[in-house]
């Protein structure tokens, strides 16, 4: 039996999230039937993150073990045969037996979109958080510098989290703004249920005017929820990809890159 690797692309409008659960159609499961129709193995696929409902991902990356003697490629074209709509294999590779999906991963890069326009679009809803306001630029990258280091994120997390620490680091965050768009890329050692979200929405908030830049300073500072912008909502954050320290995935499949009219990660 060997350990195969995965890495997976989704649109989360069809799913109700990564993890398998009983009566909703998740990521996981698509993944499993696919592999026990076409191979018969009953196996239990393991990401790198857990996506919420709703949220997209770009460069998933998973894991399961199986007996299939088909070749990496030929596996990889049979199974996305067998897979369910929105959810595609880009890439296959047999990788070493202890690799795990989620325990080696040293990081995660999110991506989060917004619309900006008049009015509301007519086409991608799912796909896009749409705000009316303009955004001040200014004052969002402002806001946006002070999250980059290591902080206690407790402010920007549900309450109630039974994780041992909210400390995390944030390595880089890139505005991308446009006319009529504005999104932000973020990179991280790890990231806490829901940061990504409150994130943004601070941020908008902060582009809006309802928030002063201080007040993620003060947010960091304090760990006080009640400083920051809303959870902004599942439609525009991405899973760009999960980060590992060693080489995976030689070579690159031709394809698109990023969100198709806004801009390239």
């Amino acid at each position: 039996m060997r350990n195969v690797r995965v890495e997976v692309a989704y649109d989360g409008s069809l799913f109700y999230g990564w993890q398998r659960q009983d009566g909703f159609e998740s990521v996981q499961e698509a993944i499993e039937s696919a592999v026990q129709e076409l191979t018969g193995d009953a196996v239990t696929v393991h990401g790198a993150g857990r996506t919420d409902t709703g949220v997209h991902a770009l460069r998933q990356v998973a894991h399961f073990h199986t007996d299939s003697a088909l070749d990496d490629d030929r596996l990889r074209h049979a199974l996305n045969a067998h897979l369910t709509q929105g959810v595609v294999l880009r890439r296959l590779e047999t990788c070493r037996e202890d690799f795990h999906s989620r325990f080696d991963a040293c990081g995660k890069r999110y991506l989060y979109v917004t619309l900006t326009t008049r009015f509301r679009p007519a086409i991608g809803q799912a796909y896009t958080h749409w705000v009316h306001d303009p955004l001040d630029h200014a004052a969002v990258l402002d806001a946006a510098a002070r999250f980059v280091g290591k902080h206690d994120f407790t402010a920007f997390t549900t309450s109630g989290s039974s994780v041992k620490t909210s400390v995390r680091t944030i390595q880089g965050l890139k505005l991308l703004a446009r006319r009529e768009s504005f999104a932000f890329v973020v990179q991280g050692d790890g990231f806490l249920y829901n940061m990504v979200r409150r994130i943004a929405g601070t941020l908008i908030d902060v582009g809006r005017g309802r928030l002063d830049p201080q007040a993620v300073t003060r947010a960091l500072e304090t760990g006080e929820r009640d400083r920051t912008g809303p959870t902004a909502p599942a439609c525009g954050l991405y899973l760009v990809r999960a980060l590992y320290s060693e080489p995976m995935f030689p070579g690159r499949d031709a394809g698109p890159r990023g969100v198709p009219g806004l801009f390239q990660y």
